[in-house]
């Protein structure tokens, strides 16, 4: 589950940093019945404000009333679905840094003396996620000992457990 919005990753023309953070602020610009919005991000490092283009030479009438409304109220909820936009990053030619912007929630460790537990692992956001990072720190173990364990084969899933996941996944693991 995300705790706050990732960082974005794109240069800053000021002092060359790459992290900017985000804070839920728009910027809407209406020139006669067109309009432009913007996702305003600062520099980690400067300060400086960039701009990330939501709407550009939109129609006023094809915006939906709420969606314009929360964007005057600086939704910051609003913020976060459009940084996990595809289309959004891919036009400000941006990515997310998730790093400490995620916690993992689990029902207790009473599950962990059994012989075989079948985990299944729910995300409330599409975090990229590796899995042997969040079954090391759900389980409390550490990474080596996971990737022991799938070795030798005592730690089972449907999908691939390297690399990197967004989507919902389960996995058995046996003692």
């Amino acid at each position: 589950m995300p705790t706050c919005l990732p960082l974005v990753l794109r240069r800053c023309r000021t002092c060359a940093s790459e992290h900017f953070r985000a804070d839920g602020k728009f910027r809407v610009n209406a020139n006669h019945k067109l309009l432009d919005v913007w996702l305003l991000v600062l520099c980690t490092s400067c300060g400086e404000t960039a701009r990330l283009t939501v709407l550009e030479r939109m129609n006023v009438r094809a915006v939906p009333p709420e969606l314009l409304d929360r964007m005057h109220d600086n939704d910051p909820e609003l913020a976060a679905e459009l940084l996990q936009d595809p289309v959004v990053r891919r036009r400000n030619r941006i990515a997310l840094d998730w790093d400490n912007a995620w916690r993992l929630d689990t029902a207790g460790s009473d599950y962990l003396d059994r012989d075989a537990i079948d985990v299944s692992v729910r995300f409330a956001a599409r975090i990229p996620v590796r899995p042997v990072r969040l079954i090391a720190e759900g389980c409390g173990l550490s990474r080596a000992e996971v990737e022991r364990l799938i070795a030798e084969g005592k730690l089972v899933s449907a999908v691939r457990l390297s690399g990197k996941l967004s989507g919902d996944f389960t996995f058995t693991l046996k003692r």
